[in-house]
């Protein structure tokens, strides 16, 4: 059975097992920190994680993040993030379901656009963005990521 719906309290190891093969050289937190992290991000207003559950067990995921601002009529604008479906899971729609939920929520908590991600090098993961309404071309996204300082002086 397929259940679309934000994340719980009780989705966390799910939700890592997930994150882990999204970014499978990411530093893992250690129990009681990534616990003090999860009860953040679930008591945050300004942020949604949507996952898509079949039988019991996690198998996509997107997060959505909501940025208040003074401009476009004080309505917010959306941003979503680490989308990934398990491997035994892809090619079934999961992503597309748990993005467009995202984007609900977005458009219900008055986002006036919503932007998304995605690395340079996902020509898949990209025309799925393109069949869900993204469009390239109409802002240009730039990112800097913080600098590893292997020099502790």
């Amino acid at each position: 059975m397929e259940i679309i719906r934000s994340c719980q309290t009780s989705d966390l190891a799910g939700l890592l097992e997930l994150y882990a093969e999204l970014r499978p050289h990411d530093a893992t937190l250690p129990g009681p920190q990534a616990m003090e992290c999860w009860q953040q991000l679930l008591n945050s207003p300004h942020t949604e994680i949507i996952v898509a559950e079949i039988d019991g067990r996690l198998a996509s995921t997107c997060q959505l993040g909501l940025v208040p601002t003074l401009t476009n009529g004080g309505q917010p604008f959306g941003i979503i993030e680490h989308v990934v479906t398990s491997a035994p899971y892809r090619r079934q729609g999961l992503s597309r379901k748990v993005i467009e939920k995202a984007l609900s929520l977005a458009w219900e908590m008055g986002c006036y656009k919503v932007m998304l991600l995605s690395g340079e090098n996902r020509p898949e993961a990209h025309q799925l963005y393109e069949k869900i309404g993204f469009q390239s071309g109409i802002e240009r996204g730039f990112v800097i990521k913080k600098p590893i300082n292997s020099d502790p002086g």
